[in-house]
């Protein structure tokens, strides 16, 4: 109970070296390809899964949109795959660092507006200005609208680390209350123990659909670009 809360959260180092960069390539070595003619069960559910989800994402996009699908498809299952392997003992998630997620929301953000005012500058602009505004109100709703479209990416960083971080803080706080309460009350330790794997459970699937979330946002804001 005397470790600090957030020892969890800092960056991993060996020899004053910074792992962070290994930990961000461990997840790719997770999916394999196969040459075989029959792929096993594993690769089969891995692709079914990405046809499923790249299907349901992408039907909204035209042919420029759907270039996309192979960057957006590696981001799902990038940040899906970190986030499930942070919820293992003794690991770092690399979603918890607002740098790092800031890193991938705003390159991605800034690609779909420039494609937008590349492909569709008239219609970029009039996001900036809806059809009917008053005259006095015009320059009012353009500083606003300007302001929400530069919040688009802090929104995305902000909302992965928050729930990723908040999840890892109610593991991490109700399993030291079960073994400060094993030599108090077995019966109370017992049920805080269901409330910890209740907890685990939910964080496998906010996990897994925070990564679609994330994914499916960036997918929206490339949608309104082209």
């Amino acid at each position: 109970m005397n470790e600090n809360l957030f020892a969890s959260f800092i960056a991993p180092m060996i020899l004053g070296l910074p792992l962070v960069t290994l930990i961000v390539l461990f997840p790719s070595l997770l999916f394999p390809t196969s040459n075989r003619l029959i792929n096993n069960r594993l690769i089969s559910l891995q692709q079914w899964m990405l046809q499923l989800v790249s299907k349901q994402m992408m039907s909204i996009h035209n042919t420029k949109g759907q270039t996309w699908t192979l960057m957006l498809m590696s981001l799902i299952l990038f940040i899906g795959s970190t986030n499930l392997l942070g919820l293992l003992p003794h690991s770092f998630t690399p979603t918890t660092q607002l740098s790092m997620n800031l890193g991938m929301a705003i390159p991605l953000w800034a690609g779909a507006v420039i494609t937008g005012f590349r492909n569709k500058t008239k219609t970029s602009l009039a996001h900036f200005l809806p059809q009917g505004t008053p005259t006095p109100l015009i320059p009012m709703l353009v500083i606003i609208e300007t302001i929400s479209l530069f919040i688009q990416p802090m929104a995305l960083a902000v909302r992965l680390t928050a729930n990723i971080t908040a999840g890892h803080l109610l593991i991490h706080l109700i399993g030291g209350a079960t073994l400060a309460l094993m030599s108090i009350s077995t019966t109370t330790a017992f049920i805080t123990f269901i409330v910890l794997i209740l907890l685990t459970i939910l964080e496998f699937a906010v996990a897994m659909i925070q990564a679609y979330v994330f994914t499916l946002l960036v997918s929206l804001y490339l949608h309104d670009n082209t």
